[in-house]
């Protein structure tokens, strides 16, 4: 109909839904539960068993209200969600026989919508910072990664397998598009990315670093002498900003007779900008190459993620002991 067509046109271009849930062992100063929830990369809500509600994380995300009771309802969802997630790390930990010790659980869930209608689903869980469990929609079954979690009782049920299907692709994807609606002036923004090309020294690797734009797509790529360069290459993760912009860098590693003897550029592509923005990397004569700044770097690496990312990264430090 008309009106589908319309909705369609008005939630164009890919997007996603996602949460994440941790679960920490009692005893530390860290919440039990955490819940965040993500559309597009970009954090809308936080929920905590400290608090017990949800914080909304963007202005748009207040106006959802279809009706009365649809934040208290959300609300309930997650302390619901909350019980069963501390029952899953309960298990695991029963299952590992580590009892000793703070461990954590994370379930990671969400939806994603393409241009081309395209849905998709997922759900993965980790403990103590490893791949443990994860939901094939395709074959409807939970896959366990790790010999531990093979006697999870909920592997061997079809019922929680098919309502979890029936979530992800329905009722997910409905959300996801109620949230597209209310949000798309924000999402279909775009920021322009202040970029920058920097050494520490002359022998430390070339940094290109691009900060603060929108949406997060972005490509960052080398050239030597005009020809694309593959090779001595690093590509960074991308990382959120406080403001809900993003920031992404590129580590070129290449000795300092290289970068003197040759032309090395840093290509920004980005759907903010009309053009290619082409950084060179030029040499002063004293033994340290420096980029021509393009901008002001104004964004700082996080220190923390926000809400669950902060918890996960005390999550990985462990882990890694």
């Amino acid at each position: 109909s008309l009106k589908e067509g319309l909705f369609i046109f008005f939630i164009s271009g890919s997007h996603s839904l996602q949460y994440s849930y941790t679960v920490v062992s009692p005893g530390t100063n860290l919440p039990e539960f955490t819940a965040v929830g993500q559309l597009d990369g970009e954090q809308i809500v936080y929920y905590d068993s400290n608090i017990s509600e949800i914080i909304p994380k963007t202005e748009w995300i207040k106006n959802v209200d279809d009706y009365a009771e649809y934040w208290n309802e959300e609300t309930t969802r997650l302390q619901c969600d909350q019980q069963r997630a501390i029952d899953d790390l309960t298990r695991a930990v029963q299952f590992s026989n580590h009892t000793e010790g703070v461990h954590t659980f994370q379930s990671v869930y969400g939806c994603e919508k393409d241009d081309d209608g395209t849905e998709r689903g997922y759900k993965r869980n980790s403990f103590d910072g490893d791949d443990y469990i994860s939901l094939d929609l395709n074959t409807e079954t939970y896959n366990a990664v790790v010999p531990e979690a093979v006697p999870n009782k909920w592997l061997e049920r079809a019922d929680t397998v098919r309502n979890q299907k029936a979530y992800l692709l329905n009722e997910c994807i409905e959300l996801l598009q109620k949230y597209v609606k209310y949000g798309r002036s924000t999402l279909e923004r775009k920021v322009r990315p202040e970029v920058s090309v920097f050494q520490k020294n002359s022998s430390s690797p070339v940094v290109c670093h691009a900060t603060g734009f929108f949406p997060k797509s972005v490509n960052i790529s080398w050239q030597k002498n005009g020809e694309e360069l593959n090779e001595d290459v690093e590509l960074r993760e991308m990382l959120p900003n406080q403001d809900g912009t993003f920031q992404k860098r590129s580590i070129l590693t290449v000795s300092p007779e290289e970068l003197k003897n040759n032309n090395y550029t840093c290509v920004i592509q980005h759907s903010s900008l009309e053009k290619e923005l082409v950084l060179r990397v030029s040499d002063r004569g004293d033994g340290v190459s420096v980029g021509v700044i393009i901008g002001v770097v104004v964004a700082v690496l996080l220190l923390v993620f926000i809400a669950c990312f902060g918890v996960f990264s005390i999550w990985k430090k462990k882990s890694g002991k």
